[in-house]
């Protein structure tokens, strides 16, 4: 298949790299021109991933007709913040029958809304046949070939099959649910929670606090999503449970990096301007905040990661307000 990648980043690279191995015909559209030069011709991305080979199939260019004009898939894998922005001046490049599969992880600021929403504000022809593709994964691990499990979030049946067939290979499994809403939502808020289990481990709580956390973490992911439409049993597999316990405790995950270094005194400011790749949950944790007031849904754990990041709240202090809040049922 023909297979546009939108963004550079260190996810669209590996997501890129890994269908180019498939064999499909894989372009990456990018605004840099000397990253362009250096995925075509010298087979790296050494802004994103530094020292990994990519496959010699995989192109890249900064023209978007050149990237957009055939292609049957848009794998959309830009910061969610910028999702909007960058797919609006694209839509009259489109082809109509192009399936838009998201590999972005978040909720947009601005009007609250997943990135479903967004994509049927920009290109509503295409937006039919949205897709979401998450779930545990590092790109890192992905482009070194190493065995990983995903899940792909989508409406039409027979696409839904489609789809899993054609993404799918010995070392990159692709499961399949119709359930869009809720996959998309397990991806945006671990991203969240991974940030308070940083925050967990830079404070040295312990293992026993880290693994309430997490636990507790995944019931307010249900609860939220579940408000916005999504069903409960989503958040239990790759997309919920899956990614959370991946991005919670892997030091590859940049959120719970965010976390870890405000745990050990960083200041907000000093993280993300030493941060080359977005972290996702810093935004969506306003986003979801934002959705847990408008829906009457009580999430303690982002509510005091808001507190943390947006306040600068000393963590300290909030893990203790979090630890006497009223007991209850679990």
């Amino acid at each position: 298949m023909h297979i546009a990648v939108i963004g550079g980043g260190s996810w669209g690279t590996a997501l890129g790299h890994l269908f180019a191995g498939q064999g499909h015909n894989v372009t990456m559209l990018l605004r840099s021109e000397e990253q362009a030069t250096a995925i075509t011709r010298q087979h790296e991305n050494p802004r994103y991933l530094p020292g990994l080979a990519l496959h010699p199939a995989l192109a890249a260019t900064t023209s978007p007709e050149a990237a957009l004009h055939k292609a049957e898939i848009c794998l959309l894998a830009v910061p969610c913040q910028h999702m909007r922005a960058t797919l609006a001046p694209l839509a009259p490049l489109v082809p109509h029958s192009a399936i838009p599969i998201c590999t972005s992880k978040g909720i947009e600021v601005a009007n609250a809304c997943t990135m479903q929403h967004v994509v049927e504000a920009v290109w509503p022809t295409q937006a039919t046949n949205y897709a979401i593709l998450s779930g545990p994964s590092f790109a890192h691990e992905v482009t070194e070939g190493k065995p990983t499990a995903v899940v792909l979030g989508c409406g039409p049946q027979a696409l839904r099959a489609t789809l899993r067939e054609a993404l799918s290979s010995s070392l990159f499994r692709v499961y399949s649910s119709p359930d869009v809403t809720g996959v998309e939502l397990g991806g945006a808020l671990k991203n969240v929670m991974a940030i308070a289990a940083g925050l967990c481990d830079g404070l040295e709580l312990g293992h026993s606090a880290r693994a309430a956390l997490i636990t507790r973490s995944l019931a307010e992911m249900s609860r939220l999503g579940v408000s916005l439409g999504a069903q409960a049993p989503t958040f239990m597999g790759l997309s919920g449970m899956g990614d959370l316990v991946l991005t919670c405790t892997g030091d590859l995950s940049r959120n719970r990096q965010v976390g870890l270094r405000l745990g050990r005194g960083e200041s907000m400011e000093h993280i993300t301007a030493s941060m080359r790749n977005v972290a996702e949950g810093v935004k969506t944790t306003d986003a979801a905040c934002t959705l847990g007031a408008q829906l009457g849904v009580d999430l303690p754990v982002a509510q005091a990661v808001r507190r943390i990041v947006q306040e600068g709240a000393s963590p300290r202090r909030v893990v203790g307000e979090l630890m006497n809040r009223a007991l209850r049922d679990e």
